[in-house]
């Protein structure tokens, strides 16, 4: 007959994968906004948080996110990822990512805000539609 010691390396590796932090896909159309509740349909401006505990919300624009970040505890986040604006639906890590604040760009709440993979992706698409860029430190200065 087995012991209960024999039932402890399963117990912990179920734990182990009920704690997965990692992202989850968008799905576009179905996925709501944590934040402001509305249907998350643009594949450029999308953004998501990923708590240490592995809990996922959702974003329709990375201004919902930080909008977000001002009523949770930040330390509590793991991952802040947002769409690449020339790579619709992939996320990144917005703690690395430049950012452009352009009017000739909309994004869902009106920010005029799309997040870039390099600074050099950034600068290209500021060079045709304009706008200021920002680092993400700078743009949670600049949003607050």
């Amino acid at each position: 007959m087995k012991t209960l010691k024999h039932y402890y390396p399963l117990a912990l590796l179920l734990l182990l994968l009920s704690c997965n932090v990692s992202p989850q896909a968008i799905d576009y159309g179905n996925d709501g906004c944590h934040y402001c509740k509305m249907t998350i349909v643009d594949k450029v401006h999308a953004a998501e948080i990923v708590t240490k505990k592995g809990k996922v919300y959702k974003f329709d624009a990375t201004e919902c996110m930080i909008n977000f970040m001002k009523e949770f505890d930040t330390s509590e986040i793991e991952l802040y990822l947002s769409n690449i604006y020339t790579e619709p639906e992939v996320l990144i890590d917005a703690t690395k990512a430049t950012f452009l604040i352009s009017e000739n760009i909309p994004s869902p709440m009106g920010a005029y805000l799309s997040a870039f993979k390099n600074k050099s992706g950034a600068e290209k698409v500021q060079n045709e539609k304009g706008g200021t860029l920002y680092t993400w430190n700078e743009l949670l200065t600049h949003l607050k």
